[in-house]
């Protein structure tokens, strides 16, 4: 087991201690739970670098770190919406957010049937970091409310980015999609 595949590992595990922190709600709990995210989501970063560096990489690794990214997200933006912290307009980004992740990974899973291989964008690892700080920032907002707005707008931002880099996926697989019947 490598140090990159045991910080992703880390971050999976650290998925629902968050979740009940932020449930709890007491300011306490909140500012636990914001720490455990900002480790959780910097070791997004820290294990793709050692494992480029060290020359690490793994199928394993390959497989967990977009799956850890997708809980750690999906699960706060749930959490998020059941506590209220997410609401009104602000749930439409969120929804975005959800249904695209749903939409790659079953459209990657589809394509792996057909050896078709849909790799990583650049793109997609600024949504990916879009999304770790919205979902930091509407976090943090539960503790400082003064920043509701700026979560706000990065969520948005974030779910416009989410949907544009779905958009490029499913363009970039249409041809291993599309089926002449004859």
């Amino acid at each position: 087991m490598s140090l990159p595949n045991v910080l992703t590992i880390c971050r999976i595990a650290a998925i629902p201690a968050i979740v009940v922190l932020v449930v709890l709600g007491s300011t306490a709990a909140l500012w636990i739970a914001l720490a455990l995210y900002i480790a959780a989501a910097v070791t997004d970063y820290i294990d793709g670098a050692l494992a480029r560096r060290m020359n690490l990489s793994s199928n394993l690794g390959r497989m967990l770190d977009p799956i850890a990214d997708k809980m750690l997200v999906g699960a706060l933006i749930v959490t998020f919406a059941a506590t209220g912290q997410i609401a009104g307009w602000d749930l439409a980004p969120a929804l975005a957010i959800l249904m695209r992740e749903i939409f790659v990974a079953g459209l990657r899973e589809f394509l792996g049937e057909k050896q078709v291989t849909l790799h990583v964008s650049t793109l997609a690892k600024y949504k990916t970091a879009a999304q770790l700080v919205a979902i930091g920032a509407v976090l943090l907002a539960g503790l400082v409310p003064e920043i509701g707005l700026v979560a706000d707008l990065l969520l948005w931002l974030a779910a416009a980015l989410t949907v544009w880099t779905g958009y490029h996926y499913l363009s970039g697989a249409w041809g291993a999609l599309t089926v002449t019947v004859k």
